[in-house]
């Protein structure tokens, strides 16, 4: 669809009382909070969850602490169920860089082994293969992957990589630069195919995809609940299934250091751990307010609606189309290109995301791929159109004078 067709705004949605979903969290009214996807955003029945978590375990600490891993393993039972895996596949860590980090220990010493990633990775993670393949005495190779690829096109830029050297490959299964997915479950079948370990960084899956490891042959997967679960923030899954998983370790060694996979990720010693038995509360009350089929279907039209009338400002101002060609889109997630002189790097998108945010009020996200300057909408459920439509009137006309101010710069001798 272009950015000119109209098309029909979704419709809020209300909580049971009639009030705005919004009233159910405690973000700032102050505020216009349009970047869901990077920090999540807490409902406040999981708050007042963890809170009460905090009171019991400030209360008895002797008592909560030699109790708590039974309790992790009981709340694991029911995380598993929402990613519908099973329970025995499934560890906690704090978040998915987290559980990438005990991947990356895991692997046995392979001298001069490289590990193959994409130019759409995760910087973070990109960064620990990196030192990975150091200590290897290897190299990272990076498969390009254009914006535009469909599925094909993306798995061939991937195995291009791979040979014989490859001891990893890492995948996004949702890109968090560039808002789409990669063929994960063809990248996982043929690197099965030739005993080739595959780690899915699947940080922006859970919640946003119904059954995110549905037909993903993978070693490891991590994702983050912290996202779009709106679980307590320091709530991630490893799920693991291969051989690989008789050797993953938490980052921090407890006295359950020598109980099998899963069950010695439930003893960090005296970490606060209420994050994770607060998260079955906050995918509850998605389920029980909306369900997360509907959930999902309001997000992904709102996120559209949102592509097409932030789009349509950022064209009536420049004259040139802001539509992203994105292969493999995603729900909820979409990408508006930015007018030539914002966000051209990864510094530049940060440093305008603390300059909107500060000025004009708006929580958002801005991405940089390829040089190109990209505003990445989240869209949640307390999001409306309303908040779209305020970002389109308001903020794009600035952020075009600040882009033409930024070229005048660049061309003044």
């Amino acid at each position: 669809m272009s950015e000119t067709e109209v098309t029909t705004a979704p419709r809020p949605l209300l909580l049971a009382d009639g009030r705005p979903a919004a009233r159910a969290w405690s973000l700032d009214p102050a505020l216009r909070h349009l970047n869901h996807g990077s920090f999540g955003a807490v409902p406040l029945v999981a708050q007042t969850r963890q809170n009460q978590l905090r009171e019991e375990m400030d209360r008895s600490p002797v008592v909560w602490f030699p109790a708590l891993p039974g309790r992790i393993a009981s709340t694991r039972v029911e995380l598993a169920a929402f990613l519908r895996v099973d329970p025995g596949d499934l560890a906690l860590v704090p978040n998915a860089s987290a559980g990438v980090s005990t991947v990356y220990a895991a692997l046995a010493p392979r001298p001069g082994g490289e590990i193959v990633v994409t130019d759409h990775g995760y910087g973070a993670v990109t960064m620990g293969a990196e030192r990975l393949a150091r200590r290897w005495g290897g190299r990272v190779r990076t498969a390009r992957v254009p914006l535009e690829a469909d599925a094909e096109r993306a798995y061939e830029a991937v195995m291009a990589e791979v040979d014989d050297a490859t001891g990893l490959i890492v995948v996004d299964h949702i890109t968090s630069v560039t808002a789409r997915r990669m063929p994960v479950d063809r990248i996982g079948a043929e690197a099965r195919r030739r005993g080739i370990p595959l780690l899915v960084d699947g940080a922006h899956a859970p919640g946003l995809i119904a059954d995110p490891l549905s037909g993903v042959a993978c070693d490891v997967w991590v994702g983050n609940l912290h996202k779009w679960g709106c679980a307590p923030r320091g709530t991630a899954a490893v799920v693991a299934r291969g051989p690989l998983r008789e050797h993953l370790h938490p980052l921090i060694d407890s006295w359950s250091a020598t109980d099998p996979y899963p069950d010695r990720f439930d003893q960090q010693g005296t970490l606060d751990a209420t994050c994770y038995l607060a998260a079955p509360t906050a995918l509850g009350f998605i389920e029980r307010t909306w369900g997360w089929e509907t959930a999902r279907r309001y997000m992904d039209d709102l996120a559209g609606y949102a592509e097409r009338v932030v789009g349509a400002a950022f064209t009536g101002i420049t004259g040139d189309s802001s539509a992203v060609d994105v292969g493999m889109p995603v729900p909820g997630m979409r990408l508006v290109r930015l007018p030539p002189g914002l966000a051209a790097t990864r510094e530049e998108a940060d440093a305008l995301r603390d300059r909107v945010a500060g000025e004009l009020g708006v929580e958002t996200a801005f991405t940089s791929f390829g040089g190109v300057g990209y505003l990445r909408l989240s869209a949640h459920v307390y999001n409306t159109v309303a908040d779209y439509e305020y970002f389109a009137e308001s903020c794009v006309p600035v952020l075009g004078a600040w882009a033409s101010a930024a070229r005048a710069r660049r061309r003044a001798p």
